[in-house]
């Protein structure tokens, strides 16, 4: 991508966006971070919650030593410092569902440092996003504008949830960027299995910081590390689609632009993303660290880990997206892009892997699972693991393809009664009688005869070897579209000289 794509035109001249992501990861865990109230969506209100969570007077937390585990693991699959002493800090602000007067979080002392993400662009090409850090943090509840038209109710059932806090530095430019690096991220979470990634729940939000600048002030930024270079950025909270994430960005950026080539200035602030007017809007005005009087909650001890229990969790990990699409280009000589699309989803490498197994054809079994089974299972909305088609049926499909037992377009029409639900791939071939016909015997006959019948036609093929299309179209009529195509050319190309 280059810096001239990443810019935007204005009346005044060209800006470019800058851009920072905060991204708040649910922590896969059955209990709260501070309490043992359960972890779960669809409970009724109010029915997960504790006397901790409900912030009783002399409540006293208990850290979740599952979430802090969840959370190294987190930091190490994000190629990130892990700081063996951190400690938890109250941030101090009033809202109806945060019970305790105060979020227990972390500031100075974070439990990881910095990291960082490779991503990559629809083309291919790759770029980085450093991580300046991620902190445990718990969630607040949720309150109810729609159960009572003069009352707001209150939901704490999320309250105390353990939330991974994953702060990005401000290294995208782009919308687009944004919401390749909240992909990935939201992948790699995934294969960790610190996180389900289920952003339509909340479980995964970002809160987006936009800013825009004048062409090489990023760069000077980049030089120098002073944030002088930089616009003020305004934060949009709680964004939870990749699509929201760009239409957000694009707005608040034309926002910012058409202010200040109005002379104004940007305040800086907290906005909310309208997906139904497509536009951002003034939440309340930024606070800054100190307005929130942190200071180390007096109830919980620091952390302090110990590395051999740090090198213990190492040696959990699972292969990462990354080193799986590497494998998959290795092991199976897959090109970046089809490798890319199957380690989007966990699920679907091992689907594939499982369907290829056996020595079978490792880019056409790509084809059939990212290409027509996947089109089947988002018309149905079914997730890959839950496929009627199973791995070991796309494996005998295409070795019927690769034998030559039948042709790619018959087993379109395999495919389609597999899904339907008629039996396996050479079930279904040996009851419809759909093998490819290869008997050259029983070719030459027909196609001797389509000779014959069209002397003009096959005339023809001796000038314009494109002709000898017809006769392929003709046999395969003939057949009810069962000749091997192969088959059928060399036959004709033998006797007709094309």
């Amino acid at each position: 991508m280059t810096e001239k794509s990443k810019q935007i035109e204005g009346r005044t001249g060209p800006w470019e966006i800058v851009l920072g992501l905060e991204v708040h990861a649910q922590v896969a865990s059955n209990a709260k971070l501070f309490s043992g109230a359960a972890v779960g969506f669809g409970a009724a209100p109010n029915a997960q919650v504790s006397l901790v969570d409900a912030g009783m007077p002399g409540m006293l937390p208990v850290i979740n030593r599952h979430c802090v585990e969840q959370a190294v693991k987190t930091g190490l699959g994000l190629k990130a410092q892990i700081n063996l002493k951190s400690h938890f800090d109250r941030k101090n602000y009033f809202y109806p569902d945060l019970p305790q007067g105060y979020q227990i979080s972390q500031y100075k002392h974070p439990i990881v440092g910095e990291g960082e993400v490779i991503v990559e662009h629809d083309d291919g090409s790759t770029f980085t996003v450093r991580i300046e850090r991620l902190h445990l943090e718990q969630d607040a509840g949720k309150l109810l504008h729609d159960q009572d038209p003069n009352a707001t109710h209150v939901d704490l059932n999320r309250a105390g949830t353990a939330l991974m806090e994953i702060v990005s530095m401000p290294d995208m430019r782009t919308s687009e960027e944004a919401a390749a690096y909240v992909k990935k991220l939201r992948t790699i979470l995934v294969y960790l299995g610190t996180c389900d990634g289920d952003m339509e729940k909340g479980n995964l939000r970002a809160d987006v910081n936009v800013s825009v600048c004048r062409p090489g002030d990023y760069e000077k930024f980049r030089e120098t590390g002073s944030f002088s270079h930089l616009g003020t950025r305004c934060e949009i909270k709680n964004v939870n689609s990749y699509r929201y994430i760009q239409a957000a960005i694009e707005y608040e950026a034309r926002r910012q632009i058409e202010i200040l080539e109005d002379g104004g200035k940007i305040d800086q602030e907290t906005r909310l993303f309208d997906p139904t007017k497509g536009e951002t809007r003034s939440m309340r005005s930024k606070e800054e660290a100190h307005d929130y009087r942190y200071f180390p909650d007096p109830d919980l001890l620091p952390l302090d880990l110990d590395p051999a229990w740090v090198k213990r969790i190492e040696a959990t990990l699972p292969e990462l997206p990354d080193a799986k699409k590497a494998r998959f280009q290795s092991q199976y000589g897959l090109s970046a892009y089809d490798a890319q699309v199957l380690i989007g989803e966990q699920a679907r490498a091992d689907f594939y892997e499982a369907a290829a197994q056996g020595g079978r054809d490792a880019k056409l079994t790509a084809n059939w699972v990212t290409n027509d089974l996947a089109a089947r299972l988002t018309a149905g909305g079914i997730e890959i693991e839950n496929s009627p088609i199973h791995p070991d049926s796309i494996a005998e499909l295409v070795q019927l393809i690769e034998e030559g037992v039948i042709s790619s377009k018959i087993a379109k029409d395999v495919f389609e009664r597999m899904w339907n639900g008629e039996g396996r791939a050479n079930d279904i071939v040996e009851k419809q009688g759909l093998r490819q016909v290869s008997d050259t015997g029983e070719l030459e006959a027909i196609i001797d005869k389509l000779i014959a019948d069209n002397p003009g036609q096959a005339a023809q093929v001796a000038e314009k070897p494109q002709a000898i299309g017809w006769f392929v179209g003709q046999v395969m009529k003939a057949t009810a579209g069962k000749a091997n195509p192969g088959v059928i050319n060399q036959m004709l190309k033998a006797k007709l000289g094309g």
